[in-house]
């Protein structure tokens, strides 16, 4: 077994092989206008390695392959109870309405204050600390509402108001559709098919979930006119949600690495002969996972893209300038 201590030696031994080929490269890309960086971050992450270092350290190229893709997931749809809805509606919606009655009030007592007709500036700070406390309860109802209901707070007002008061009357009924496996959606489903004992009934899409629930998986709000009798809250149906079809490039998830600004990818330059080959970061866009793979745009299907040994290139970056000290 390597031990995290022999790892790192291998890594700055590595580095030390390959410290001559860790230099800035901006000039020597003045003259290459088709594989010139976009910009100075790109630049500034180049890495310019020889063929047999390269090939010592395992790096392999391919080039991205254009697809349309549309992912299909399968997942359990909870029918959600709601009272939790009706309750979380109504809180907001006091909590509105006692902020705009305080804001009424201290602009009221601010009006006669400053025309000296009979209201006091203790009454006027009271106001506003009621104004304060009321305003704080609409921020908590309004945050407790976005994080349980999010597709419902993106809806025009009497949309929303037609759909709550559909579910609360029971005409409707809401279900949150886990997508098992998954912490993350790119996007809403474009489509949703519930099977209710056998019967195949669709479903409204109103919108991806920021809360999870027990399983820690991805949800889905999903929306259901006239469901059929007897189901309820607490039932738990079978559901398939598919993703449109997006246009982008196929690339392993080897390929990929994240940092802080997110998921960016190696692309080698063309050299002429006997040059060192060149590195150069490229960000990109992820839109769907698709079976080992990653659908994502920012590429184009005649680069030449690390898609192993990337790893390495990262270290390499990380590593580069930084003095290695072993006394052991």
């Amino acid at each position: 077994m390597i031990t995290a201590r022999r790892f790192v030696a291998r890594v700055a031994c590595l580095a030390l092989t390959l410290a001559p080929a860790l230099a800035w490269m901006p000039d020597a890309w003045a003259d290459d206008d088709d594989d010139k960086p976009a910009d100075a971050a790109q630049a500034a992450s180049g890495l310019s390695l020889t063929v047999e270092q390269q090939q010592a350290v395992g790096i392999a190229l391919a080039h991205p392959v254009a697809a349309r893709v549309g992912e299909q997931f399968e997942g359990l749809g909870l029918v959600l109870d709601p009272e939790s809805l009706v309750a979380d509606s109504g809180d907001l919606a006091a909590a509105d309405a006692a902020a705009r009655a305080t804001r009424t009030e201290v602009l009221r007592l601010t009006g006669l204050y400053e025309n000296g007709a009979g209201a006091s500036l203790k009454m006027l700070e009271a106001a506003r600390a009621e104004e304060a406390r009321a305003l704080a309860q609409w921020r908590l109802a309004a945050a407790r509402f976005t994080q349980r209901w999010a597709p419902l707070q993106r809806l025009p007002r009497a949309r929303r108001e037609r759909l709550l008061a559909a579910v609360a009357s029971g005409r409707s009924l809401l279900l949150r559709a886990g997508v098992a496996g998954r912490h993350t959606l790119p996007a809403a489903p474009a489509r949703a098919q519930l099977d209710v004992d056998g019967l195949k009934v669709s479903a409204q899409v109103l919108g991806v979930l920021r809360q999870s629930d027990a399983t820690q998986s991805a949800g889905v709000l999903l929306g259901l006119a006239r469901p059929p009798a007897g189901l309820g809250a607490g039932a738990r149906v079978p559901v398939s949600l598919e993703m449109a079809e997006r246009s982008g490039f196929l690339l392993p998830r080897d390929a990929l690495l994240f940092d802080e600004v997110g998921a960016y990818v190696f692309k080698q330059l063309r050299a002429k002969p006997k040059e060192k080959l060149r590195y150069v970061r490229v960000n990109v866009k992820l839109l769907l996972p698709h079976g080992g793979q990653w659908l994502l745009q920012g590429v184009d299907d005649d680069d030449d893209i690390v898609v192993a040994g990337a790893g390495v290139l990262w270290s390499l970056e990380g590593l580069r300038g930084r003095v290695v000290d072993d006394d052991d």
